[in-house]
């Protein structure tokens, strides 16, 4: 059965994102939920992948653990049972799906780093030869490895909007402390860098991906929200890796590829066919079981 929207009256709801439901559960902790919805192009669509939101919380778990010597992360518990009772009253629909986190002042910044060209890198290098104009070589192809691994951020925009790619001198201009600017381009290339080296001992190249970093009470810099996931992240099978052309992939790419095939506006919700949800679930297993050994009961 898949989840669509969580329904708890008893916590206070404070955002519904593309892929999360966000309560708030005191005066220091959040309640992060993964439903099911799936999203393309900034669209949510009208219905779900069942289960999705499962895999993506166990991924997020397994990159939280590697990644903790690099930068600390938000995670309070994603045991069910040690979280508080006003939660527990909901285990039928959150049980697996919810992580119970520390506040943080989230910074509007989607940190974005590539290893690979594609997407709307591609389309901008492709206009101009540049990706969120930092010029790059000439003669550079699609999916193509990188000279160097790229810190390429975006701003966060509102549900419905587009996220903007931006130079990253602009993240300065964004946050208003430079400092804090460059340990965030440095620590998004070192998550990047570590969490590849491993997915590439795995068969698995992550081309690119978007971290989510905020503050806490100390103002230390620590990683928040999903981290790594098949939806934040482009996943290439490397036995399959050619570059010059567009790569399979363990994401939603599926979903991506099927959009483009209709025509899809790129603005309006629609209803997508079994087949693409099933394929789309069957890719989100895979890359689970890639990286970790386990198979996910869902």
């Amino acid at each position: 059965m898949a989840l669509l929207n969580s329904d708890c009256p008893d916590l206070k709801l404070i955002a519904r994102g593309k892929v999360r439901d966000l309560y708030e559960v005191d005066e220091k902790s959040l309640l992060f939920v993964a439903t099911d919805r799936i999203s393309a192009f900034d669209v949510i669509m009208n219905n779900a992948i069942p289960g999705k939101g499962k895999i993506l919380t166990e991924i997020s778990l397994f990159w939280f653990d590697l990644l903790k010597d690099v930068l600390p992360n938000h995670l309070i518990t994603s045991k069910f049972d040690e979280m508080p009772e006003n939660i527990q009253k909901y285990r039928g629909q959150l049980e697996g799906r919810s992580i119970l986190v520390k506040k943080m002042r989230v910074l509007p910044i989607e940190a974005i780093v590539r290893g690979y060209i594609t997407g709307s890198g591609m389309a901008e290098y492709k206009k101009k030869g540049t990706i969120c104009d930092i010029p790059l070589p000439e003669g550079l192809v699609e999916s193509q490895k990188l000279p160097e691994v790229l810190f390429t951020p975006s701003t966060k925009a509102e549900i419905g909007d587009h996220d903007e790619n931006i130079h990253p001198s602009k993240v300065v201009e964004i946050l208003g402390d430079k400092d804090l600017a460059e340990k965030i381009e440095k620590s998004a290339i070192a998550l990047y860098t570590k969490a590849s080296e491993y997915a590439a001992s795995k068969g698995i190249i992550i081309a690119d991906t978007k971290f989510e970093f905020g503050l806490d009470e100390n103002n230390n810099l620590v990683v928040v929200d999903e981290v790594l996931t098949p939806d934040s992240s482009r996943f290439w099978p490397a036995a399959k890796y050619e570059a010059g052309r567009t790569q399979e992939s363990f994401d939603k790419q599926v979903l991506r590829n099927y959009l483009e095939s209709i025509g899809f506006d790129k603005k309006t919700s629609i209803t997508l066919p079994q087949e693409v949800t099933d394929n789309t679930l069957d890719k989100y297993k895979e890359a689970f079981l890639l990286l970790t050994g386990k198979e996910i009961s869902l």
